[in-house]
């Protein structure tokens, strides 16, 4: 299924089922989340936390004419996973301005340093900002967005008892952890075979 316009829910009904469903949200965002370093985290995208995102952006910015809806959903709907890769927001976490500026600086092109590997096998490298025009600042971000695009292989071995670990070689900035066996089970449901 995709997100499209008729997929969605009006601000009115979605505030309703908010109220009923927003711990289980919550809770799948949660699960799909790995904290990669002091800094650095991924969230990994579907269709249920794209669709949340899309709904609570529209509530919160009370939007409900076609236009926006359109906006947001052009903006959103391209991090649902297709089949053969994984999806993730990359965030560079800060709370305190002047070291969100150092660090984002100090870490400029992590972004393409991400890794997956299964049991030490080869590693695929996320692709960054794919959808972006990025200048050359040395601002950097504190938001990307990756596509693991998965071979057919890598995407049978998944299905095996293999150790999938996520992790990032960015000088200054190495980590590696194993991804949970829940996200590792949601990851897969993620896939074509």
């Amino acid at each position: 299924m995709t997100i499209t316009r008729d997929s969605l829910m009006t601000l009115e009904a979605y505030a309703k089922y908010r109220k009923l469903h927003q711990e289980e949200l919550l809770a799948h965002r949660q699960l799909r989340r790995v904290q990669l370093g002091e800094h650095l985290s991924l969230q990994f995208e579907d269709e249920e936390t794209v669709r949340y995102q899309i709904q609570e952006m529209l509530r919160l910015q009370r939007i409900f004419e076609e236009d926006g809806i359109n906006s947001e959903l052009d903006a959103f709907a391209p991090l649902v996973p297709d089949g053969s890769n994984w999806k993730a927001t990359l965030m560079l976490e800060y709370a305190d301005p002047a070291e969100r500026r150092c660090g984002l600086e100090r870490l400029l092109g992590i972004e393409d340093r991400v890794f997956v590997e299964i049991d030490g096998s080869q590693r695929i490298y996320a692709i960054a900002d794919e959808d972006l025009s990025r200048g050359s600042s040395m601002k950097g971000s504190a938001v990307h967005f990756l596509r693991f695009e998965l071979p057919s292989e890598f995407r049978g071995v998944l299905r095996t008892e293999a150790t999938l670990r996520l992790g990032c070689d960015f000088q200054g900035a190495v980590h590696a952890v194993p991804v949970s066996a829940a996200l590792l089970e949601s990851l897969i449901a993620d896939l074509k075979f």
